[in-house]
């Protein structure tokens, strides 16, 4: 099996096509889907290859420890030292990887909220604006859930599937926690488990490639539908290293390839720009010209800056004596402290939600000097939980450029006593639930699957790069649908927004204005 499905060309067919999207993550692989059907010509153009479809996709040594898919460049912390981030090349972009979870932001999320440190800001447009793109992208993407057992985000419509349910030790820990007082909820989780689906409900989704391809990553569930469309080409291999506008700088006119070694111009009459918050900012920066010496649609100076990602912590529950016996693990979630905090920090701290079963070869890597076999002991009788803290976008957090032109990283984070007091708090909560070994890590500059901010949205021309409908508000004919638009980063997962976000701006694009969002009024420096 390898996986790789059979494409008509290789390589583009054409040297102009309607739309030339850049990326094929969760963002531009929607919008890519989205246009399969209006009578468009698209070319999706990716950095990567296929993941191949092997044995290795779950084999824990294999990826975690000899870094079997790891395939991005090398990335630079102010300091000048090199780190490997968390980015995957491959048609599908992170989400080959990603656990798939799919939640919606909560209503509060879009609106400007206080924090110990500053103002999360309010997005241009509101809950309800994206609500039916919402409920579309749940129901392409498979989304199992309940909605009704979280009470910070009150729905009416139901999951497409029902909760995935709870396996036997984590039924126990949802009876302890809501013992407590607490409010356990299904976590929504996009896989295949319909009836007759693929899905095996194995231990090797989060942080593993789908080997029966039942993982609802972009790959699967936007990229090859939207090529069997016959209206949408993909080029892999391929690194864009410029966008081109006309002499006016006011339209974008293409797009510059490395294919293969070998240099090609593509021309469209509409770009989308979709490489991930670090990426898409870079590129932006790259592409530099006379009109648009500070990078192109970066007149307002934001194009790289507020970096945003999330606060994280790994923490492990462990009791010497009980086994953890669940194999897919991570399907319970907690959002008690998501609005509010405690006595001595009156501010929302943030989310917890399980992970999937760590394994002993996948701590191995962080902890090299601790036997295999404690390792294992301890991975057999742990509950395994991921926690977010709101990281608040500052302009000195930003991307940049080297002078050889490598990405460069800066960022200090923020927001850190609500994140530190989750973390306290979670602590006392597992321990109550009779886990008497509880240990935690923060996750430093290469964790940075939730990236976003980099291409932010705003009212202002003068203070942000893009408008309500995800518009460069310097070029045209240039659009953003990564999480580089968002002008703040919730604490949920942002896969699911990312997508009904660029289903909702495909709508705009095409003149499906009934739905879309009106453009603000700005003004330009």
């Amino acid at each position: 099996m390898s996986g790789k499905p059979t494409l008509p060309n290789d390589g583009p067919t054409k040297t102009r096509y309607d739309f030339a999207i850049v990326g094929s993550g969760m963002g531009g692989a929607a919008m890519a889907y989205a246009l399969k059907d209006v009578g468009a010509s698209v070319l999706l153009i990716e950095r990567g290859d296929f993941l191949p479809q092997e044995k290795q996709n779950w084999d824990a040594e294999a990826i975690f420890q000899r870094k079997r898919y790891q395939n991005a460049e090398q990335w630079y912390g102010v300091d000048g030292k090199a780190f490997t981030p968390g980015n995957y090349y491959y048609v599908g972009g992170n989400t080959k990887l990603y656990g798939s979870s799919l939640v919606r932001f909560r209503r509060e999320d879009f609106k400007a909220t206080e924090h110990a440190d500053g103002t999360s800001p309010k997005w241009l447009f509101q809950y309800e604006d994206l609500q039916p793109y919402y409920q579309r992208a749940e129901e392409l993407l498979r989304v199992h859930g309940d909605q009704h057992d979280d009470p910070t985000l009150k729905r009416s419509e139901p999951f497409p599937y029902p909760p995935l349910g709870h396996e036997g030790t984590i039924q126990e820990a949802a009876d302890a926690l809501t013992r407590m007082g607490l409010t356990p909820s299904n976590l929504p989780i996009g896989i295949d488990l319909r009836d007759g689906g693929s899905c095996i409900r194995c231990a090797f989704c989060d942080g593993f490639p789908c080997r029966v391809l039942a993982k609802s990553d972009a790959d699967v569930t936007f990229v090859r539908p939207a090529l069997a469309s016959g209206s949408v080409e993909l080029v892999t291999n391929a690194d864009v290293t410029r966008v081109r506008t006309d002499d006016s700088g006011r339209r974008a006119t293409g797009v510059d390839v490395t294919h293969n070694g070998a240099s090609i111009s593509i021309d469209a009459d509409t770009v989308v720009v979709s490489a991930g918050a670090v990426n898409s900012a870079a590129l932006l920066l790259r592409s530099a010209n006379e009109q648009h010496p500070e990078g192109l649609g970066n007149s307002s100076g934001t194009v790289g800056r507020h970096y945003m990602v999330h606060n994280n912590s790994v923490m492990v529950a462990v009791h010497p004596t009980r086994k953890n016996n669940a194999e897919f693990q991570k399907t319970l979630y907690f959002n008690d402290f998501y609005n509010k905090g405690t006595d001595d920090h009156p501010y929302p701290l943030g989310h917890v939600q399980l992970i999937g079963k760590l394994q002993a070869e996948m701590l191995a890597g962080q902890r090299p000097g601790i036997p295999k076999w404690a390792l294992s002991y301890a991975a057999h009788r742990s509950l395994d939980w991921w926690l977010f803290t709101e990281d608040l976008p500052d302009p000195q957090n930003r991307i940049t450029l080297t002078p050889k032109g490598d990405i460069q990283v800066a960022w200090k984070p923020n927001n850190v006593r609500a994140h530190e007091v989750l973390v306290r708090e979670t602590k006392k909560i597992l321990r109550g639930m009779g886990y008497p070994l509880v240990f935690s890590q923060r996750t430093g500059i290469e964790v940075n699957s939730h990236q976003a901010g980099t291409i932010r949205s705003g009212a202002d021309a003068a203070a942000s790069a893009l408008d309500a409908n995800c518009r460069s508000h310097d070029v045209e004919n240039l659009y953003v649908v990564d999480s580089s638009f968002f002008p703040s980063l919730p604490v949920m997962n942002p896969a699911l927004t990312i997508a009904a976000n660029a289903l909702r701006v495909a709508d705009h694009i095409v003149g499906n204005t009934k739905q879309a969002v009106p453009a603000q009024h700005t003004t330009k420096r």
